[in-house]
């Protein structure tokens, strides 16, 4: 299992990812679940996985293999997000016909998702969630944000704070409180925790970081948010029902 996130705003877009795969308690390992692709000024271009790990690294590989040519769609050819947006999912269906099959025989799940973003030069900044079947949506100002894999304990937070006129700061913290608590109620999902900040119009990286487990900073957020909502907790009044 794992837990990615990314953030489409006003001020520009916003990607997280865990870094931990697992096959039962006893064997965990980590696999970075973030590839960025970029060339200062003209594009910057970030996938985020979750599922099968053969499946989306192979569909990572096939994606990558396409980039370096020139005579069919690519990464680097590509005229707008739209078309980065289908040749992952076609990368993936193609992996998926191949490899699916012998997965199903065994009874190994080969579902793969993706949320893939970033800007082209000449067009916004765009985000998109490709499903496992190779279909795709975009994000939209009432639903700037995507989630793959675990999601279901960091949702709440985020729909109570992120809208599309959030700062990129805010929305850092909203998606690092958001990965806490998916952690705190799932151990299969755990750090370090790959996050990118993209501005807009900036067409290169200019934040990336991995936050480790002696990351000061998620450490004392882990530490406030926690005891925040114990003091809010207390603070609520009583049901006068009881």
């Amino acid at each position: 299992m794992t837990y990615c996130v990314a953030m489409s705003l006003d001020a520009g877009l916003i990607f997280a990812s865990d870094s931990r795969t697992n096959a039962g308690v006893d064997h965990i390992a980590r696999f970075t679940k973030m590839r960025a692709f970029n060339r200062d000024g003209d594009r910057v271009v970030v996938m985020l996985s979750s599922g099968n790990l053969s499946i989306t690294q192979s569909a990572v590989n096939l994606v990558e293999q396409r980039s370096r040519s020139d005579n069919e769609l690519s990464i680097w050819n590509a005229e707008s997000m739209f078309d980065i947006a289908r040749l992952v999912g076609d990368s993936l269906r193609e992996v998926k016909s191949r490899d699916g099959p012998y997965l199903m025989q065994n009874n190994i799940d080969s579902n793969a998702n993706f949320i893939v973003g970033g800007q082209v030069k000449g067009e916004p900044p765009r985000l998109f969630e490709v499903y496992s079947e190779g279909n795709f949506i975009e994000a939209s100002a009432e639903t700037c944000y995507f989630q793959i894999g675990e999601s279901k304990y960091g949702k709440p937070v985020l729909d109570r704070v992120v809208n599309r006129a959030t700062s990129l700061t805010d929305a850092t913290k909203c998606i690092l409180v958001s990965f806490d608590s998916t952690m705190r109620s799932n151990i299969s999902v755990g750090l370090p925790i790959d996050l990118m900040v993209y501005e807009s119009d900036a067409l290169r990286v200019r934040l990336k970081r991995r936050i480790e487990e002696s990351d000061a900073y998620f450490q004392l957020l882990h530490s406030q948010w926690g005891e925040g909502l114990k003091r809010v907790f207390t603070q609520l009044p009583d049901p006068d029902w009881l």
